[in-house]
């Protein structure tokens, strides 16, 4: 992606991350939020998609990594940092791409709704109780 692109992509990742308030931004101190293109190799492998497979990765919104809330105990030994991972081309794709007259609104929508579905999967939601909310 151009870094033009990439800079406007950004810009509304900042805003939707503003635009969900304080208790939320307070919750997210402790987690990295990650913005990259696309997925890595590692990251595909470990979701079981080919990286050939262009239509997943146009689907592909966000990754959470680490273990949720609901999941950890003081006894479990460290393990992965907690991050959500953002996906430039599966957000932009998904919202129609960057060519239509409400580019901007669509994209960071997508964003906003791609945060909040990461989020829910930090604090133990499925995607099951995901869908129900809207964040599918």
């Amino acid at each position: 992606m151009k870094q033009e692109l990439q800079d406007r992509f950004d810009a509304l990742m900042e805003d939707a991350l503003a635009g969900l308030g304080k208790r939320v931004e307070g919750l997210l101190e402790e987690i990295a939020i990650v913005v990259l293109d696309e997925p890595d190799p590692e990251m595909l492998k470990d979701l079981g998609i080919d990286p050939k497979d262009e239509e997943a990765l146009d689907e592909l919104c966000g990754l959470h990594t680490g273990t949720a809330l609901t999941e950890r105990s003081l006894s479990q030994d460290a393990d992965l940092p907690t991050m959500i991972h953002l996906f430039r081309r599966g957000i932009v794709a998904l919202a129609g791409g960057w060519g239509h007259p409400n580019a901007d609104e669509e994209i960071y929508e997508e964003i906003r709704i791609t945060l909040l579905h990461e989020i829910g999967h930090h604090f133990g939601l499925d995607e099951g109780d995901l869908d129900e909310l809207g964040y599918g």
